[in-house]
């Protein structure tokens, strides 16, 4: 793929990878650590209420931009698209999807400044943001929730506390970041 950028348009370019992940009211159980002999005891509910979080995480610079809403379609797609151009509008921005059938973008309009890229059917190994959901559904176990509201309160402060360092940490993997600043960071800065 070929990209001619307008670098008066553009201050950056970033990669980002792009993906999404449902949490509900239904705890998921998990390992403790306790004395031997010892049964720890977990208080477990099974509701059927979820959210989505929307996540584009990038392993160059630990940038992030999350949303949170109550479901997947095109329609929502095409909405997170829409806001995530607004996310730095100077910086032009590369995003590796998956195969999601609302990913479909035959209907939607892309923003100038994203372009999308997809990996390869059934290979969510090669997206590093699945581990960014590892990372937070690890700390979602054992836990219980009163609410949608104490459910949505608890993601966000979950999103918020992770810096640049723990997401740079999460989806830096050397074959991408060999790739993008042999092919971007070169051409973008002649």
């Amino acid at each position: 793929m070929r990209i001619s950028l307008n670098k008066d348009s553009y201050d950056s370019v970033n990669l980002y990878f792009q993906d999404e992940a449902r949490f509900g009211m239904m705890n998921h159980l998990g390992k403790y650590i306790t004395a031997s002999g010892v049964k720890p005891i977990v208080t477990y509910q099974q509701i059927y209420k979820t959210t989505y979080l929307y996540g584009s995480y990038s392993p160059i610079n630990g940038d992030s931009f999350v949303w949170e809403i109550n479901g997947v379609s095109t329609n929502i797609f095409q909405a997170y698209l829409r806001e995530f151009s607004t996310h730095n509008p100077k910086e032009y921005k590369i995003v590796v999807i998956d195969n999601a059938g609302f990913h479909s973008t035959k209907n939607i309009e892309v923003p100038q400044n994203i372009v999308l890229l997809r990996i390869p059917p059934y290979n969510p190994e090669l997206n590093p943001c699945e581990q960014v959901w590892q990372y937070i559904k690890n700390r979602f176990k054992n836990q219980r929730f009163e609410s949608m509201k104490s459910l949505k309160e608890w993601l966000s402060e979950m999103v918020c506390e992770m810096k640049p360092e723990t997401i740079k940490s999460i989806t830096g993997n050397h074959h991408f970041l060999k790739a993008f600043n042999t092919a971007f960071n070169t051409a973008f800065n002649n």
